[in-house]
């Protein structure tokens, strides 16, 4: 398969995105051990992080479910939110908390009106699956416990993955309202597509992926376990409904097509949303590329596409995460 001219497909901007990046995150941080990589991550992030909003308002509270207590962080632009997002971040489940993609969640929390939940799930490889698994689901049922079941998904990268697997075992009762994932990694066949046409694209590797499965496999065969690899599920009937976003340049961009594609033969709605030119990571570029700008665009209006009507008074989104004094 012949190399993709990245020179060509990605523009100056995105470009200038990638190097500023690369700068903090060199392309061999994974060789890094994990805490390594997470001193180079958080550093990266601090870099990128935009200035939240006076309008928006956020505290740090135990999402207490399940024999869990996991760390969750509430944001609110508004007095009046109608419905919860259920934030999960990226970081291929190795790297990332609550700070790492802080200001991505406060600016849906301004730009939606809905209230925004980040968990600071597990992380591997001290934790491999499915721990991170069971602490999203965790604080999952503890958001539907307050706003009456009006729940959306979002997620990035890893925390689109979590996402999707979320979607297959809560197709019954507690189902959300829908998801919208970005640039999600769902255990598509690596041996093929997107995995060997973007193999060395800047931001993400296949071998990147390869090690980021094999960490949160901790070596174990869960190829068939759909809440490791959302594509290997056998039913993808009754999902909620679906917004899919992939970067163009990126291994994990057919995973995003393949999972919308499936959901629609199962009947049910989905969208499938590629990013032209851009590559993995893009969301930290949204204040520095009009690609990537836009692209934030199509994904707050898809998010706010999934929200109730305004019914719910205000006290019925996360009453226990008041603002701080």
């Amino acid at each position: 398969m012949n190399t993709p001219d990245y020179t060509a497909l990605i523009d100056d901007q995105t470009w200038q995105f990638i190097r500023e990046t690369e700068s903090h995150y060199p392309p061999d941080t994974t060789d890094l051990d994990a805490a390594g990589q997470r001193r180079v991550y958080d550093a990266m992030c601090a870099a990128f992080k935009q200035p939240r909003s006076d309008e928006v308002i956020s505290s740090d509270v135990n999402a207490e479910r399940d024999g869990l207590s996991v760390p969750v962080r509430v944001y609110r632009s508004t007095v009046f939110a109608p419905a919860a997002v259920l934030y999960l971040h990226g970081g291929g489940f190795v790297v990332g908390n609550l700070e790492s993609h802080d200001d991505v969640c406060s600016e849906l929390a301004e730009r939606t009106g809905l209230a925004v939940v980040g968990v600071d799930y597990r992380l591997c490889p001290e934790h491999p699956h499915p721990a991170a698994f069971a602490d999203v689901l965790a604080a999952y049922r503890w958001i539907w416990d307050h706003v009456d079941g009006r729940v959306i998904l979002a997620g990035d990268s890893a925390g689109g993955h979590l996402c999707a697997a979320l979607a297959n075992v809560l197709r019954g009762a507690q189902r959300p309202l829908g998801q919208v994932l970005i640039y999600p990694g769902l255990g598509g066949d690596t041996s093929v597509g997107s995995y060997l046409e973007h193999s060395d694209a800047p931001m993400l590797t296949r071998d990147d992926v390869l090690y980021y499965h094999q960490v949160n496999s901790a070596g174990r065969d869960l190829s068939l376990d759909p809440t490791f690899a959302p594509l290997s599920a056998a039913d993808f009937s009754n999902l909620p409904p679906t917004v899919a976003f992939s970067a163009d340049c990126d291994p994990l961009r057919d995973d995003a097509r393949h999972y919308c594609e499936r959901l629609v033969a199962a009947g049910g709605e989905a969208r499938y949303v590629n990013e032209d030119g851009l590559v993995h990571g893009y969301l930290r570029a949204r204040h520095r590329a009009d690609r990537a700008r836009a692209s934030f665009d199509r994904i707050v209006e898809a998010i706010k596409g999934f929200a109730p009507p305004d019914e719910l008074p205000a006290d019925a989104v996360a009453p226990n995460a008041a603002a701080p004094d």
